[in-house]
């Protein structure tokens, strides 16, 4: 039995954001309030040492989890509790975002980008010290020591987002909150950064909260996955359990869309429809408009995540 503290403990985690018009748009054309549940009462834990990976369909919430995770958003209602660094200290978090072009400060260069979170921390005594550990990042992430004098608009998009990993553990984190790393990257980069991530995890001891909606990408880097469908978890189970016997109607439609080499010519029909506003969700599971097993309790009553064994839960009338 595992009886370690998790790395990251999210229970019944909810974000509601107020999407009204402006206050005297709404009194002139008398309009109420708007409000979307962009997360609702979602839980999941990260063990140390593992990838735990959210995935689903733009606009389903994972992006929000991920800065609600890191502080960047406040929760509406729900916990999210840390597990503990060296020293008992909390673990520390840092976030790795999806657009490395946007995420770093043109106007600096690499070198003080890198060493900014080591200087606001204090994790090194001498600024001798702190040039010694941006070179060390640098070369740590498959770049150059001399890179530090450059400026990001000088680098591809893939070294940009070495430079953002830099920055990440130039904190000392034990959790990396990883949104969408590679979607803005050529495929042939992507493969190159997510095997350095993997190898960073071993050698720094890592832990990860993935976010992505490419299936392919999350089976390489995943040792749990949940999926997501508008702000609520369908499906939460092992890698290899959501790949081989997907439960959730919707993890299946998920799965059908990725590219099959064997079969190239292959046709995946889509599902009709496209996911629902959230400003106006449907009753009952989310996911009936668009579910061929749609019963009418689905249209009525929202389906709990259930235990269907030791490694799948999953939120669905028709799977028990």
């Amino acid at each position: 039995m595992n009886t370690q503290i998790p790395a990251l403990s999210v229970n019944k985690l909810t974000k509601t954001f107020d999407v009204s018009a402006p206050w005297l748009n709404r009194m002139i054309e008398r309009r109420p309030k708007l409000f979307v549940e962009a997360v609702s009462d979602i839980s999941f834990t990260v063990e140390k040492g593992t990838c735990f990976s959210i995935v689903g369909e733009s606009g389903c919430g994972k992006s929000t989890v991920a800065r609600l995770v890191t502080g960047l958003y406040e929760t509406t209602s729900g916990d999210i509790s840390f597990g503990k660094g060296a020293g008992g200290r909390p673990i520390r978090v840092q976030m790795i975002f999806q657009d490395p072009h946007s995420s770093l400060n043109p106007r600096w260069r690499v070198g003080d980008i890198i060493a900014e979170p080591i200087r606001e921390m204090k994790l090194r005594d001498k600024e001798t010290e702190t040039q010694d550990r941006v070179r060390e990042l640098l070369e740590t992430v498959g770049l150059s020591a001399d890179d530090a004098l450059k400026f990001p608009h000088e680098f591809s998009g893939g070294q940009r987002q070495r430079i953002s990993i830099a920055r990440a553990l130039a904190s000392e984190p034990e959790l990396l909150v990883c949104d969408e790393p590679t979607s803005a990257l050529d495929v042939s980069v992507q493969a190159q950064i997510l095997n350095l991530m993997r190898r960073l995890q071993k050698e720094l001891g890592l832990t990860y909260l993935f976010i992505s909606h490419d299936l392919s990408v999350v089976r390489h880097m995943s040792d749990n996955i949940a999926v997501m469908y508008l702000g609520k978890i369908v499906e939460k189970s092992a890698v290899e359990v959501l790949f081989t016997a997907p439960q959730h109607p919707y993890s299946k439609l998920l799965l059908a869309t990725i590219p099959d080499i064997e079969n190239p010519a292959r046709r995946v029909e889509a599902q009709a429809g496209e996911p629902p506003s959230p400003l106006n969700p449907p009753s009952g599971c989310a996911f009936h408009p668009r579910c061929p097993l749609a019963m009418d309790i689905c249209r009525q009553e929202r389906p709990k995540l259930q235990d269907l064994s030791q490694e799948c839960q999953v939120a669905c009338h028709a799977v028990s």
